[in-house]
């Protein structure tokens, strides 16, 4: 076992909200090749045939609005390009069609094709190109937020794939009750008591101590009582807080990408400013899913010998016809962040979505655990990517 693996005490997890790989980090193509990001020759067709190329004009906020389509349906225009036929392939050229849809003009539907220069988001960036960037992390049903985050929890959306309340079913628990039941600690931190948790089922089904707010977290990491696993969520509205006005940070379309740059980075500082815990954590930064907005790699299906289990019916899914998830959302952003993770690691040729994350925490804190999906089970793992002998003393700061 590596020096940096026996170390790791602590699991972060951080997810944002709907933006996807190619908008975010595409830009870093061309500062590491091995980035998978926007290249030559990358476009969609609009309404009029005409050809779309990304294009580095993404705005921090006011351009995106409406709120691109994310719903099912949309999804699967982005993907098959309205090819509905039996013997469809995916082909990534239904973004701009999709958005066009919203409000009917050509011009503002290209703007799904825009994504962000480098310098433009200096603290994702620079975690990507300093750390381990995921060049394939996939939300893990082609979907919106709720169902996708469901995954993160349960390895599972219990057959949901729209932002319906979802419903636990025997005998699938989340990976904070699995935690607790083996003697474990762990904890979703929501941002405060406006901007609460979209874990509504053990929100109201289990005890206090698996939630805190965001300002409790601080607190933990300072004292260095930071839960085994941990769970962020950023502010998901704008509200009046106690000292004022709170600026949703979680970057969902249309709020302040800069927002969350910040909300990134002040998690990042709280853990890294303990040295124990800095020393002894690994944070995972992903998105839920990609917001309707253009990513170029094709989603994968699933294992042939792991489906979800469940079937979100024709009428569920708005399409006419089922969906048995045995495929994997649109690409989205993902960052591993340790000062045992080598410098500038790009990860190829593995596929992981959000069930790796309570896969990953299972294997690492519980071990064996009958009780899951079989998709859970499948998932690919991150920890071993904490591969270094000696810590690094590079990692960057943020002000």
């Amino acid at each position: 076992m590596a020096a940096g693996l026996d170390q790791l005490k602590h699991i972060v997890v951080l997810m944002m909200e709907n933006r996807s790989f190619d908008h975010m980090l595409g830009s870093l193509t061309a500062v590491n090749s091995q980035i998978d990001g926007i290249t030559a020759g990358l476009s969609n067709p609009d309404t009029t045939g005409a050809a779309v190329q990304p294009q580095a004009l993404a705005a921090f906020q006011g351009q995106l609005d409406p709120d691109p389509d994310h719903h099912f349906p949309a999804v699967d225009l982005q993907i098959f390009g309205g090819d509905t036929s039996a013997g469809r392939q995916p082909n990534m050229q239904g973004f701009v069609k999709s958005y066009f849809n919203q409000q009917q003009d050509v011009g503002h539907s290209q703007k799904i094709m825009y994504y962000f220069a480098q310098n433009q988001l200096p603290v994702l960036t620079t975690l990507a190109l300093e750390f381990t960037v995921f060049n394939r992390w996939f939300a893990s049903i082609p979907g919106p937020t709720i169902c996708n985050r469901a995954f993160a929890h349960y390895g599972t959306s219990f057959g949901q794939v729209g932002m319906d309340v979802f419903y636990v079913k025997e005998p699938y628990k989340s990976i904070y009750e699995r935690m607790v039941a083996a003697g474990h600690t762990a904890k979703i931190y929501y941002y405060d008591t406006t901007s609460s948790t979209m874990e509504v089922v053990n929100l109201l089904q289990n005890e206090p101590k698996l939630f805190g707010t965001y300002q409790q977290f601080l607190s933990d990491c300072a004292s260095g009582s930071l839960p085994d696993y941990s769970f962020v969520e950023p502010n998901y509205n704008d509200h009046d807080g106690d000292d004022g006005e709170e600026v949703a940070s979680d970057q969902h379309p249309d709020h302040n990408i800069q927002a969350g740059e910040a909300f990134i980075a002040s998690v990042y500082n709280a853990i890294k400013q303990n040295a124990n815990l800095w020393a002894s954590t690994a944070l995972l930064v992903v998105y839920d899913e990609h917001g309707g907005i253009y990513d170029h790699v094709v989603p994968p299906n699933c294992s042939a010998n792991a489906p979800d289990g469940f079937v979100a019916s024709a009428n569920d899914t708005g399409m006419g016809m089922p969906f048995a998830f045995d495929r994997l959302g649109v690409r989205v952003p993902a960052i591993l962040i340790s000062p045992w993770v080598p410098k500038g690691t790009v990860v190829n040729g593995r596929t992981f979505e959000h069930a790796s994350i309570p896969a990953t925490v299972t294997k690492f804190f519980l071990g064996s655990y009958a009780q899951r999906t079989a998709r859970e089970a499948a998932a690919d793992t991150f920890v071993d990517l904490v591969s270094l002998d000696v810590m690094r003393q590079d990692c960057p700061d943020f002000g």
